[in-house]
């Protein structure tokens, strides 16, 4: 299935990012990946370090010519989002990501595709393996748990590297050049409330399905449907039209996608069937209204399931709802000043609600480390509400831009005279490692770039075939203009 993929330019990238979709790399197990990209370095002869929380390091020494240009660390990822639709069988922890050829993309069938840093990585290792490349001293620092919480570049060693000059490889539009990005803080509130088992009643199942999902950072401008929101929303117009008894609620996975799917069940007397009926396509029609841009295929659906379920306690699930309806999702605020770009927001990533206890799990991001704060007090005083317990952590700091670092100016000229076009050189929303990284090594001049990918964190990820190979047209020159040692 993959060879399809093999066969594409530059084929060396291609080849490695197959083999890198054929081994399970979760976040939090990413074993068998960092064996793969030691044994990589060591089969090449290359000094090569693994550390206790599994990052790689891989060194190279400058081509002849190169040695008196500054060395240079290419970072990466190595773990991935895994992210299905519900009606696709997969494995991640078993199987490798089953790529297809559409026209100018690469697609996964039914998941995500792992671009996501894939690309970044297997550009990293034609680099490593190359014999006809020029360039500088090469530091390939591999970092591990990027998407759950950067632990990896949280536990860096500081002396672990000596290039005074970062190129991550983690964008995803090929005519940006990122540097700055906003920090985060995960805001879990979790609970127990009383069960009441209800007679005589049946048992319905009630789904949001087909949003579009996405990035929780680099898609939350685009205002893409939150199906924790929308099942809130819901159920919440149940209690107050309907008798009904909520059973369970199953929203979400991942902290940093925005949720696609949701999965509620309740109980309720045959006397309000016709109702219920009523308020979910009322509801049905205004969220396809209101979503019709950015979520056109939005589905909601009920039927009815077997009743073995006990239900929360009313009391409790009134104010539970109220709870979530009150915490904020979305763009919380914009940068003031710099058109486009959010300041703040947050993604209620993940609801679960069954047999006694609640969990609601977000994500809130900002550039502004004190709104951050402010924003992620603002969740955790709507959820203590309800008698949540909030946990406030794997918080990591933004990346502050320094527009006048040589490197930008040099891949700024650069990239205007190879594509005849000005780079937007900007911040983005999302999070990435440079802040941290940055933090371990203070001075450190750092720049992100990358390919086209888009729909990261999604099944609907995908990655633009002629776009790698304008990266990577711009990489090989990247390598040939580092400055010199003296001039950083």
């Amino acid at each position: 299935m993959n060879e399809a993929i093999r066969a594409l330019e530059p084929h060396t990238i291609w080849n490695y990012f197959a083999d890198l979709n054929a081994i399970p790399r979760a976040s939090k197990k990413e074993q068998r990946i960092a064996a793969f990209a030691k044994e990589f370095g060591e089969q090449l002869g290359l000094d090569t370090q693994i550390d206790e929380n599994l990052n790689v390091l891989i060194k190279k020494p400058a081509t002849d010519g190169m040695e008196s240009r500054a060395t240079i660390v290419l970072q990466g990822h190595l773990d991935m989002v895994h992210q299905k639709n519900s009606d696709v069988q997969f494995d991640f922890d078993t199987q490798g990501i089953h790529m297809y050829v559409d026209g100018d993309w690469v697609k996964a069938r039914g998941t995500t595709l792992g671009a996501d840093n894939g690309i970044g990585v297997a550009s990293i290792l034609t680099l490593l393996a190359s014999s006809d490349i020029p360039h500088p001293a090469i530091e390939a620092l591999f970092t591990i748990d990027e998407e759950t919480g950067m632990t990896g570049a949280k536990t860096l060693h500081p002396d672990w590297l000596s290039g005074k000059i970062l190129l991550n490889l983690d964008t995803e539009d090929d005519d940006e050049l990122t540097i700055g990005c906003a920090g985060g803080i995960d805001v879990t509130a979790s609970g127990t409330y009383p069960l009441v088992h209800h007679e005589g009643m049946k048992c319905y199942q009630v789904s949001v399905k087909g949003l579009t999902g996405g990035h929780s950072g680099v898609d939350i401008h685009l205002g893409r449907a939150n199906a924790n929101k929308l099942m809130n929303r819901i159920l919440f117009a149940l209690t107050q039209k309907a008798h009904i008894y909520i059973c369970s609620i199953q929203g979400g996975s991942l902290r940093n996608a925005i949720p696609r799917e949701s999965v509620a069940i309740f109980k309720a007397n045959d006397a309000d069937k016709s109702r219920i009926e009523e308020v979910i396509n009322q509801l049905t029609d205004i969220c396809k209204g209101e979503f019709s841009v950015t979520d056109p295929n939005l589905n909601i659906e009920w039927h009815e399931v077997a009743s073995e379920h006990e239900c929360a306690d009313d009391g409790f699930i009134q104010t539970f709802l109220r709870c979530i309806y009150a915490c904020p999702d979305g763009i919380y605020r914009m940068t003031p000043g710099i058109e486009g770009l959010v300041q703040s927001s947050n993604n209620i990533s993940k609801v679960t609600l069954a047999d006694g206890k609640f969990q609601v799990q977000n994500l809130t991001r900002s550039s502004v480390d004190s709104e951050k704060m402010d924003l992620a007090q603002s969740i955790s005083a709507a959820m203590e509400l309800c008698g949540a317990t909030v946990e406030l952590d794997g918080e990591y700091p933004g990346w502050k831009p320094e527009p006048e670092a040589p490197i930008i100016r040099v891949m700024s000229d650069l990239y205007q005279e190879l594509f005849h076009e000005k780079a937007h050189v900007n911040a983005i929303h999302a999070g990435l490692e440079c802040g941290i990284i940055g933090a371990h090594y203070p001075g450190m001049q750092m720049i992100s770039f990358g390919p086209n990918i888009y729909g990261p964190h999604s099944p609907d990820e995908r990655v633009q075939i002629s776009s790698v190979q304008k990266f990577w047209k711009f990489v090989l020159e990247i390598l040939k203009r580092i400055p010199e040692k003296a001039a950083v």
